[in-house]
């Protein structure tokens, strides 16, 4: 799973804009699977050929994000704004080590619980997919230290203080959804980190305005090339899977929520100078970051 970023321009499945769906000003990339059905679209594709394109479970889940979408780019836009980046960037690194160092516990805690679910038609494709996923996302909580480290911060400055309540509701929903519902669910957080990844002209963005060498940039690089491959991977296995309408309810509520915590959590840590607009102050409505 990636880190989340990007200043708004992106345009392929996982790591281009929220869900991949940013560029330039927001840096998270938008699902380049959908980009590419805009693409068909846009150059006259067959009716037939559209209508099957929207046919599959990643499709409908991805046509449900884009209602999230618009805050979601406003707040990485103002989080990935030039003015006071450098500090900013420091804080985004300890926040996303606080989201990304539970990826790989909370895939095993699904693992095994597909692995105890006897006969249920999702426990054998679900547990290869995480079995395959977890030995992919191992150490990359690592990768955030080293990252901290490079830009002028310390291990501790990630590790020392109280996650908080907003990285606890991102994280913590799918513990429960895991335990107390059905593990499937993940597969919707899984798809909004990794489809709301990095944007790749991110790396340079952050470099030019905080002087920062290549040492300190390696996650948002490296998931802006990864998380586009584990995105299709994802995708693929929501359309292969007989998910059935409950499930595939589960995997849109658990993504839906998912993106809207990590706007909120965007909104946050865009507030070390005045934010254009108080979204996520005060009480949040449920599923959507509202002015």
């Amino acid at each position: 799973m990636s880190a989340p970023s990007r200043p708004g321009t992106r345009t392929t499945a996982t790591p281009t804009a929220v869900p991949r769906a940013f560029a330039a000003p927001g840096a998270f990339a938008a699902p380049g699977a959908f980009a590419e059905q805009e693409a068909s679209t846009a150059s006259g594709a067959s009716t037939a050929s559209r209508a099957r394109a929207v046919a599959g479970a990643s499709a409908r889940l991805r046509t449900k994000l884009l209602l999230l979408e618009p805050e979601f780019r406003g707040a990485t836009a103002h989080m990935w704004r030039s003015e006071g980046l450098l500090p900013r960037y420091r804080a985004y690194l300890c926040t996303m080590h606080a989201v990304i160092r539970a990826s790989v516990p909370l895939m095993e805690l699904a693992l095994d619980r597909t692995r105890t679910a006897s006969g249920d038609p999702l426990a054998g494709p679900l547990a290869a997919y995480l079995e395959e996923h977890i030995r992919e996302e191992e150490g990359h909580d690592a990768w955030l230290l080293e990252d901290l480290r490079a830009a002028g911060g310390a291990p501790e400055d990630a590790l020392g203080p109280l996650p908080s309540p907003l990285i606890a509701s991102l994280v913590g929903s799918q513990y429960y959804w895991i335990e107390h519902h059905h593990p499937v669910a993940l597969l919707g957080y899984i798809a909004v980190l990794e489809g709301y990844a990095p944007a790749p002209g991110l790396t340079g963005r952050i470099a030019r305005h905080t002087g920062l060498p290549p040492a300190a940039l390696r996650t948002v690089r490296e998931h802006s090339v990864l998380d586009t491959e584990h995105l299709d991977e994802l995708y693929a296995l929501l359309d292969r899977l007989p998910l059935g309408r409950d499930r595939e309810a589960a995997v849109a509520v658990s993504a839906l929520h998912s993106l809207d915590a990590l706007t909120r959590l965007f909104v946050r840590l865009g507030r070390s100078a005045p934010a254009p607009s108080p979204r996520g102050a005060g009480p949040v409505p449920p599923m959507g970051v509202t002015p």
